[in-house]
């Protein structure tokens, strides 16, 4: 059972069969508890921009709403602190009650917001963050960050010796041309 006096909870009573009517309705909440784990999350208390249109269909409310929120963490590269914003849309019908199985139920003339704003929000956070797209990350042997230490970036990796004895060979090129190779024609 949903908490009565949340803040995600939006009384519909007034659409509540009556297909063809719509409200539109802006409010902004605190996230109730940290939405996401690993790198980026959205924090507890983090202000939620709500911008929800609730409009009546014969099966029940189809709520289409769009999130605004700030994430924070630390980039997957150089683990500095970040801020990215989060911006999520999503649409889905809260049924009234009937004898078949939905998801989400209108319930004593409200909507409950909160699951679909968790998912959406957590499912839009990217795994591995990033400062910047071109961030080139930490030093693999001092630790120190090669956006603030550019000398320590080294462009070309030091090659592995196990494919030292590749490192002559030369591929092939292929012209193009439809010629059999002399093996095709042996075949032949």
């Amino acid at each position: 059972m949903a908490d009565q006096h949340s803040p995600f909870r939006v009384n519909v009573r007034d659409l509540v069969n009556r297909p063809g009517e719509m409200r539109e309705q802006q409010f902004d909440v605190p996230a109730p508890e940290t939405l996401g784990e690993g790198l980026v999350g959205v924090r507890e208390g983090s202000d939620l921009g709500v911008d929800v249109r609730l409009e009546s269909v014969h099966e029940g409310v189809l709520v289409t709403a769009e999130v605004d929120a700030t994430a924070e963490g630390e980039c997957g590269r150089c683990l500095t602190e970040i801020a990215l914003p989060v911006r999520v849309e999503f649409q889905e019908l809260f049924a009234y009650h009937s004898g078949e199985a939905f998801e989400y139920e209108v319930q004593d003339d409200h909507v409950d917001l909160e699951p679909l704003i968790r998912d959406a929000v957590v499912l839009a956070l990217p795994f591995q963050p990033v400062c910047r797209p071109d961030c080139p990350g930490l030093d693999p042997e001092t630790g120190l960050r090669l956006a603030e230490h550019p000398e320590l970036d080294t462009p070309e990796a030091p090659s592995d010796p196990r494919w030292a004895a590749l490192a002559g060979f030369q591929a092939s090129e292929d012209d193009g041309t439809d010629q059999a190779s002399e093996a095709d024609q042996q075949r032949d």
